[in-house]
């Protein structure tokens, strides 16, 4: 019996962070602009979870099921998705890396995109050419 009681307590809980976390609260409804830029806010989101409970027997002074839970989530906006042309990127609104390691992730959508350019612009096979 407790282990129900403590199992519908945790459904219950998680049921209520389901309802807060879903894709629209990570990539929030897209904006256009009047110049054809498409915004797509973007967060980040933690959250935690805890519950507890415990089943005092009849000669207990008060006998019962006793039992609690609780979540917390922190939603963190990270930045905007901006789409334009056929190509996207990210705008950061968060303050910069600290470490290199930060800084390196943080340029690596741009380094790739340049990567692409150089090979679109020099890597084809000109015509005439074996």
């Amino acid at each position: 019996m407790a282990n129900q009681a403590v199992s519908d307590l945790m459904e219950g809980a998680l049921d209520k962070i389901r309802g807060m976390v879903d894709s629209n609260t990570v990539v929030g409804t897209p904006i256009t602009t009047p110049d054809g830029v498409t915004l797509l806010p973007v967060s980040r989101l933690s959250f935690g979870f805890a519950s507890g409970g415990s089943d005092k027997t009849a000669s207990s002074a008060k006998p019962g099921i006793w039992g609690g839970g609780g979540a917390a989530v922190k939603m963190e906006p990270v930045g905007f998705l901006l789409a334009k042309d056929g190509g996207a990127r990210m705008l950061c609104i968060q303050p910069p890396a600290f470490s290199a390691a930060d800084r390196i992730i943080d340029m690596a959508p741009e380094l790739l995109e340049k990567i692409e350019g150089y090979i679109d612009k020099y890597g084809k096979k000109q015509p005439g050419q074996g």
